[in-house]
């Protein structure tokens, strides 16, 4: 099963990611993870693509689709995979499609998470990081950065784009790049749309009635 996961910043693709690809022991690819990774271990590619994250732009197409297709190549995929983050731009998408064709492969379900924007940048202003297990959660003020990781207890802080202005940006870029490809699949007749509010439990069952 080859699954793209869309939805706007905040909609909850990482957190429901990991529950698919559990569900069906396919490749979780998540390009937002790779980059971090990059940017943490200051590789080449990380110190490019930090100077499009921490102002809250899209990485440039070319540095993505390269992590992408070695992955592939490599055999990451080779039992199915979900892409969680890619493609963004309808550039990627057509450049993925021709990618795929090329390896023999093609797009079995496209899932669109709709969350309202008012909802989503209240997740992200409340989101935090552990920096010991990069498990995400959720706070409700900034007091309860000071207990640590609810699953091992390690510190948090807070992604620099998940400031409000950047959010804000983050969204707009969204709406002018990301959006398009609702249409591009549906016109395929790939997408599913599932509405992301409610409980993780709840987005979950509804993503797998459709898969």
């Amino acid at each position: 099963m080859r699954l793209i996961l869309l939805g706007a910043p905040g909609a909850g693709k990482g957190t429901q990611a990991k529950n698919i690809v559990s569900k069906f022991k396919i490749a979780h690819i998540s390009t937002g993870d790779i980059l971090r990774d990059e940017v943490r271990n200051s590789s080449g590619l990380g110190i490019k693509a930090n100077q499009y994250m921490k102002e809250g732009k899209l990485v440039p197409d070319e540095l993505i689709i390269e992590i992408i297709r070695n992955m592939l190549v490599k055999g990451g995929g080779k039992s199915g995979f979900l892409m969680d983050g890619f493609p963004r731009t309808m550039v990627q998408a057509e450049k993925f499609d021709e990618m795929l064709a090329g390896l023999g492969q093609s797009i079995d379900r496209v899932i669109n998470i709709s969350v309202d924007s008012e909802r989503l940048i209240k997740r992200l202003t409340s989101r935090r990081v552990c920096s010991s297990c990069n498990n995400i959660c959720s706070i409700s003020n900034n007091e309860e950065d000071k207990e640590g990781c609810p699953s091992c207890g390690g510190s948090l802080y807070k992604r620099k784009d998940d400031r409000e202005e950047v959010i804000k940006h983050r969204l707009k870029v969204y709406e002018q790049q990301t959006k398009p490809l609702i249409d591009y699949y549906k016109k395929s007749g790939l997408l599913f749309e599932v509405d992301g509010s409610g409980t993780e439990t709840a987005v979950t069952e509804r993503i797998l009635s459709i898969l």
